[in-house]
């Protein structure tokens, strides 16, 4: 994981999700692909996509299960998962909240 971006333009609008329980921003490379940082409350999510998203947990956890599993998978700091394009995915986030890098992968 890195610990930062250079050469990048950060879009200043907040994305808001679910009353604000989760926020985040996009950061945009010179390359054209883009990845946001948030950050997500304690409480439980459903997210849908459209590109296959690589999330990497920057701080605290979740436990999340992707489209069609039964099971759920615990990842905490410096963990990683990956979400499959035009999928849904449902999230717990612990209390205390998660800090998270979504990459949009090609």
């Amino acid at each position: 994981m890195s610990e930062s971006f250079k050469n990048v333009t950060i879009i200043k609008k907040a994305n808001v999700y679910f009353g604000g329980q989760v926020t985040s921003r996009t950061v945009q490379f010179a390359d054209g692909s883009k990845k946001t940082l948030g950050y997500m409350q304690a409480g439980d999510y459903e997210f849908g996509t459209e590109a296959a998203e690589l999330m990497e947990i920057l701080g605290g956890s979740m436990d999340v299960r992707l489209d069609g599993a039964d099971a759920w998978n615990h990842y905490a700091e410096g963990s990683s998962f990956e979400v499959p394009a035009n999928s849904t995915f449902s999230l717990k986030v612990a209390a205390g909240g998660a800090d998270y890098c979504c990459t949009y992968l090609a």
